[in-house]
C-alpha cells in the first residue's frame, strides 16, 4: 500500500460524516484554545458545575466566578505560628509595606461548621467488650 492512497491532505479539517455519526455528542470550542491548561482546567470545573446547577440552587451555594478571588497574586499558606513576621520582613527586605499582605484566613485549620465531627461508629473495646 503507498502512503498515497491512505493520506489525503484535502480532508484535513473537518470530521468525515461516517465518522461524526460514530462520535458522541463532540464540539469544537474555538474560544477555548488548547495550549492554555489552566484556562482548559477552569473549564473542565465550569462544565462539571454546570452539571450541578440545580442542586447547587437549592442549596443556595454562591455562582461559579469566571477568575479566582485572589487574581495573580501570591498565596502563602503556612502552618508556621510566625508566618506573618516572616512576611513582613519579606516584604520589608523587597520594599513593599507590611499592608501588602491581606490574611484570608485564620491559622487553624477547622472544618466546615456544616461536617459532622463525630463518627458514627462505636469504638472497639476489646475482644472480649470490656
Amino acid at each position: 500500500m503507498r502512503a498515497r492512497e491512505f493520506i489525503n491532505e484535502g480532508r484535513f479539517g473537518t470530521i468525515q460524516p461516517d465518522v461524526a455519526r460514530s462520535l458522541p455528542a463532540s464540539y469544537a470550542i474555538t474560544s477555548l484554545p488548547n495550549q492554555d491548561p489552566y484556562l482548559q482546567y477552569r473549564f473542565g470545573v465550569a462544565i462539571a458545575g454546570a452539571k450541578g446547577a440545580e442542586q447547587r440552587r437549592r442549596d443556595n451555594v454562591k455562582p461559579y466566578k469566571r477568575s479566582t478571588p485572589w487574581g495573580q497574586n501570591e498565596i502563602v499558606v503556612s502552618y508556621d505560628p510566625d508566618i506573618e513576621k516572616w512576611i513582613d520582613d519579606a516584604l520589608g527586605e523587597m520594599g513593599m509595606k507590611s499592608s501588602d499582605a491581606k490574611q484570608l484566613s485564620t491559622f487553624t485549620s477547622e472544618e466546615d461548621t456544616d461536617v459532622d465531627k463525630v463518627s458514627p461508629v462505636r469504638k472497639y473495646k476489646g475482644a472480649l467488650g470490656t
